[in-house]
């Protein structure tokens, strides 16, 4: 990977990480549709580190705050405090079970073109139809425990590529009718250990040919990106919704699709997606095979 693809990727991740499209869609689907080569999940766990900042810088006096106040010598302010913190520590844990157990299923047999152009539609209808039909509710920074645990329990099906983290904790904010703002809010703030968590996790899969060069790259693009989409968000929820949203996720899964027919063989039948499945979902079955065969190969000449 070049470093002028490595700032692109970053750029995608630092984009689609907060706004409701699927982050981890777009970094398997754009060097797919670009041509360029696919520099793992280790890399992609890399830009997520360059988010996580993003996180950091703009919510960093949020979490100062709850620091501090969960010292409070004011005995409300520190209860609703750790309140707060116990919440977000509980919103995550499903998911963080989630991603342990399932962590192999979602980076080969879930990473493929068909399933990703599904999710992509599919929740990208719901969460438009849900922000229609839920009323709107008075800001507040975190919701109630019944909201968090449901968050908590839909971040989940964010480990499907084309589900997206934000888009499916925003959804269910607003299911429980939460102010669009609140719901975006509690989800970023639900992002920062689950991002941690998973770059801990995953960076050992970096892979040693990518330089320092593009991984810096990759990281600072998504870094100020990130930063960009969340103020960039907030302030649009403030006035719109996520109509926009729902067709930018329709044109990509039917983007996809022509794709998939485009590249199917000529000898392919009438109905070339179930040939097309096969194929793409095959690809990262065989390099997770691959490496894991060389691992034991070195192992063994070690």
């Amino acid at each position: 990977m070049t470093i002028p693809q490595a700032l692109a990727m970053g750029a995608v991740q630092g984009l689609t990480e907060f706004l409701p499209v699927s982050s981890s869609a777009h970094l398997y689907v754009v060097p797919k549709l670009m041509g360029w080569p696919y520099p793992g999940i280790g890399f992609d766990v890399a830009l997520h580190w360059g988010t996580l900042l993003a996180l950091v810088v703009s919510f960093g006096s949020t979490w100062a705050k709850l620091f501090r106040d969960a010292f409070s010598s004011d005995h409300a302010v520190a209860h609703e405090a750790r309140q707060t913190w116990l919440k977000i520590v509980v919103a995550s844990i499903p998911t963080a079970v989630a991603g342990v157990l399932l962590r192999h299923a979602a980076e080969t047999a879930l990473r493929n073109l068909p399933i990703q152009a599904i999710m992509l539609f599919v929740f990208g209808m719901l969460l438009w139809w849900v922000d229609r039909v839920s009323p709107q509710s008075d800001y507040r920074l975190v919701p109630g425990w019944r909201t968090s645990v449901l968050v908590g329990f839909a971040q989940v099906l964010s480990l499907v590529p084309g589900v997206s983290r934000s888009g499916i904790t925003i959804t269910a904010g607003r299911a429980a009718r939460e102010s669009r703002v609140t719901a975006a809010r509690f989800s970023f703030l639900l992002a920062a250990p689950i991002t941690l968590g998973a770059g801990l996790l995953e960076i050992r899969n970096l892979r040693g040919d990518i330089g320092p060069g593009v991984l810096f790259a990759g990281i600072a693009s998504s870094t100020i990106v990130g930063w960009l989409a969340i103020r960039g968000l907030l302030r649009w929820l403030g006035r719109g919704g996520f109509g926009g949203f729902f067709l930018y996720r329709t044109l990509l899964a039917v983007v996809i699709v022509i794709h998939l027919v485009q590249s199917r063989p000529a000898s392919a039948g009438a109905f070339p997606l179930r040939q097309a499945f096969r194929e793409v979902a095959v690809e990262p079955v065989a390099q997770e095979n691959a490496r894991t065969v060389k691992s034991r190969l070195h192992r063994r000449d070690g």
